[in-house]
C-alpha cells in the first residue's frame, strides 16, 4: 500500500517544477550567429599577355570564360563559354586566368567552390608600337 502524499509535499514539487520551467525559459540557449555567405573576391588578376603579332595586325576580341574557383581560391576548371574568334587570344585568356588568385567564396562560414564567368578583352593598341615595324620587317623576310 502506498503512503498518502501530503498537501505541503505536493506544493513543494509543484513549486520546484515551476521554478525549473521558468529557469529553463530564462536560460534559453544563445541564438546561433548568422553567418553570411560570401562571393569570391579577386586577389591577384594580372592581365593576359597580348600576342604582339595580333596587336600589330589590329586583331582584338573578348573571350568569356567559365571559371570554377576552388576552396583554396585558385581556378580549378576553366572553359571557354564564348570565343574571341581567335585561338591565340582564347589561349592567352585561359593561361592568364589559370594564374589568378581569389579569396574563396563561403557558405555557412566554410569555403566552397563556385563558378563565375569572366570576360577577358584584348584591345589592339590605339597607336601602333615601334615593335610592330620590326615585326612587319620580319614577316616580309619570311616570305
Amino acid at each position: 500500500m502506498t503512503s498518502p502524499v501530503s498537501l505541503p509535499s505536493l506544493r513543494i514539487v509543484a513549486a520546484t517544477v515551476a521554478l525549473c520551467a521558468s529557469l529553463a525559459a530564462c536560460k534559453k540557449p544563445a541564438e546561433e550567429p548568422i553567418i553570411r555567405s560570401t562571393e569570391p573576391l579577386a586577389v591577384s588578376t594580372p592581365p593576359p599577355t597580348y600576342p604582339m603579332e595580333l596587336g600589330c595586325e589590329d586583331i582584338g576580341g573578348t573571350a568569356v570564360l567559365k571559371v570554377v574557383i576552388g576552396v583554396e581560391g585558385k581556378p580549378t576548371d576553366i572553359r571557354i563559354v564564348q570565343t574571341s574568334k581567335t585561338k591565340q587570344l582564347d589561349d592567352a585568356a585561359v593561361a592568364a586566368v589559370r594564374g589568378w588568385t581569389f579569396r574563396a567564396a563561403t557558405r555557412a562560414g566554410k569555403p566552397t567552390p563556385v563558378s563565375i564567368q569572366v570576360p577577358v578583352t584584348f584591345a589592339p593598341p590605339a597607336v601602333r608600337p615601334e615593335s610592330c615595324f620590326v615585326y612587319d620587317e620580319e614577316k616580309k623576310n619570311k616570305l
